[in-house]
């Protein structure tokens, strides 16, 4: 059997764990999450937003690719394979 001190400590150990523990079950963000069905709206519309994020993101991010491309035609090499890339994407819609 232990001592009584170090069963004072675990005692007092113990009473922060379940202090520390009631106050995250107390969080808005436990609390609102508690249900399954706002769970499950929380995940769709987390899912919804960076759907739209990835799609304005690569959008973005394939139309300052193809400026640039079209801005390189100067240098030789280059300049031939970005005005082939330019022309298909202008191509295709």
């Amino acid at each position: 059997m232990a001592d009584p001190e170090t069963q004072d400590d675990l005692k007092a150990e113990i009473a922060a764990l379940r202090a520390e523990v009631a106050r995250l079950n107390e969080h808005r963000f436990i609390r609102n999450l508690n249900s399954p069905w706002r769970m499950l709206g929380w995940t769709f519309a987390r899912g919804l937003a960076m759907g739209l994020g990835t799609v304005a993101g690569a959008t973005l991010l394939v139309s300052v690719a193809a400026y640039l491309l079209s801005q390189v035609d100067w240098i030789p090499i280059l300049g031939d394979w970005a005005a082939r890339i330019a022309e298909q994407i202008q191509q295709n819609p």
